[in-house]
């Protein structure tokens, strides 16, 4: 299936500076290993994604090209304080952090990216973050630390229709368990903000501050516009704020093809009805990606 023309777009690599500040604090962006090609938009915006807790995942979804790995290494301890000092350097307004699942910590990684956002955000109080995270198997206590550590949006990406989930996500994934996860971030939010179950006040009541939260639908993978529609309703019953949907694009042969290019006109479309449901931000379109253009989605989702 050749790709259309409206999809090739040219790859613009991080500028020589920034490829060697992440060199030397040993850091990897999601926006150069995956090729993003909105690599340069956003870093010329302040905005840059980074993978924390390894690059090997517990899982083994249809889709994705990480390597999968039963036991990955331990997290790196110095992690959070390298990309700290990261941040800074670069002089990011806006940081998205995510990771590959951890099924074999205790807290499925929660607490690593935990210390992550503590970390950036005592170097760089003004900086905003935007955790895109794992379904950590819906644990509370997990996801209650994730909330009371200072992140501005919180996300979790349901991926695909609940018809086509078994067939592209890892079998430990499911459609109801992602909304039921999104569905406790404002749970737990509601929580902090009335300081029940936050006896350590280590994340105080900010009174109108509230958690933003996201998910990500990829499409091409062979749902229906009435899937599409449905997957929105189910998400905006989950309360979720900002909805993105992009183009499926097969890492490799050994992923799941593609099975249509959706075209730009129909993103619009699927734009319109979601803004039409409530998504306080909405971004759509063939090359978006999880991340794209997160920071303005964030201050449309306030």
């Amino acid at each position: 299936m050749d790709k259309p023309q409206w999809l090739k777009i040219r790859y613009n690599p991080a500028s020589a500076k920034m490829k060697e500040l992440l060199a030397k604090y040993k850091l990897v962006t999601v926006c150069q290993g995956a090729l993003c090609p909105n690599c340069q938009e956003c870093w010329s915006a302040g905005t840059a994604t980074f993978l924390v807790l390894g690059n090997e995942c517990t899982r083994n979804c249809r889709f994705c090209a990480i390597k999968t790995n039963p036991k990955p290494k331990i997290p790196d301890p110095t992690e959070p304080a390298r990309l700290a000092a990261a941040v800074s350097e670069l002089g990011l307004r806006y940081v998205v952090l995510t990771s590959v699942d951890r099924d074999d910590l205790p807290d499925f990684g929660a607490g690593h990216f935990a210390n992550c956002i503590k970390a950036i955000k005592k170097n760089n109080p003004r900086v905003l973050v935007e955790a895109l995270v794992p379904d950590f198997n819906n644990d509370k206590k997990a996801i209650r630390g994730l909330v009371r550590s200072g992140v501005d949006v919180l996300g979790h990406n349901i991926e695909t229709t609940e018809r086509l989930t078994p067939k592209v996500r890892d079998a430990r994934a499911s459609y109801r368990k992602s909304l039921e996860v999104l569905r406790s971030f404002k749970v737990q939010d509601t929580m902090r903000l009335s300081g029940a179950s936050f006896p350590d006040a280590s994340h105080p009541r900010t009174g109108h501050r509230t958690l933003k939260t996201k998910s990500s639908l990829m499409l091409g993978l062979g749902e229906t516009r009435d899937e599409i529609i449905a997957t929105m309703r189910d998400l905006r019953a989950a309360e979720v704020d900002i909805l993105t949907m992009g183009q499926y694009l097969r890492p490799t042969k050994k992923q799941i093809p593609i099975e249509r290019y959706v075209e730009p006109g129909e993103f619009d479309d699927y734009a319109r009805i979601a803004n039409g449901l409530g998504f306080c931000s909405v971004v759509s379109g063939p090359l978006v990606r999880s991340s794209y253009h997160a920071a303005k989605a964030c201050v449309l989702g306030k």
